[in-house]
């Protein structure tokens, strides 16, 4: 019998979220109770006090209404200590006038990166790559998205992506590519004769 520990399989698209509870810059908190029945942002960085983190965590922190707006949170990640989250929060407020208003898990133990599989030994055994899980309020997960250590993601492509899912969702269409709101949609073709009549009544969607 192999003592070799067991692998965790990385969550996927349409799995559930994995629960935790961890510590925050909020304090102790429970993903699924913090979620409330609203979408939610997961992100991961490498490391605090670090150049390309710190341009992804200030535009989140300018950007975080147009989440708010959406009805999605965000929470933020890295292995990094809660005193380490805590000092970069107050450099960032000093040096670029943001605020975070979204909490910063310290998973300095690991169990969350591992549990989401934020880890990957061929860029780094010791720090998260940036990973972007988006979950649903069903606690669905919808979207995942990587960037590796060095290139910092596009906030743009996150809000897109969110309002394209959430259109879906309401309209039951899909978002070619490139869609923004507001543009034409998809519609999967009819099944059935009601589908048809329903059909040609439905007005365009947006």
């Amino acid at each position: 019998m192999s003592d070799a520990p067991a692998i965790r399989p990385m969550p996927r698209i349409g799995d559930p979220a994995p629960d935790f509870t961890a510590m925050t810059t909020h304090g102790e908190l429970t993903l699924s109770a913090w979620q409330e029945g609203k979408w939610v942002i997961l992100f991961s960085h490498p490391a605090d006090f670090t150049p390309v983190c710190s341009t992804e965590l200030t535009e989140f922190g300018r950007r975080a209404k147009e989440f708010d707006q959406r009805g999605a949170k965000l929470m933020g990640l890295s292995v990094d200590s809660i005193h380490s989250h805590l000092a970069w929060h107050q450099n960032l407020g000093k040096i670029l006038d943001v605020k975070l208003p979204f909490p910063l898990v310290a998973d300095s133990n690991r169990s969350v990166s591992e549990l989401y599989g934020m880890i990957h030994p061929g860029a780094s055994a010791t720090v998260t790559v940036r990973a972007l899980f988006m979950i649903d309020p069903k606690r669905i997960i919808r979207a995942i998205i990587y960037y590796p250590l060095n290139i910092g993601r596009n906030v743009d492509e996150v809000v897109r992506a969110l309002d394209a899912l959430q259109t879906a969702d309401k309209n039951g269409v899909a978002c070619p590519v490139n869609w923004k709101p507001g543009e034409k949609v998809i519609i999967p073709p009819p099944k059935t004769e009601k589908e048809v009549a329903a059909r040609l009544a439905l007005p365009n969607v947006e």
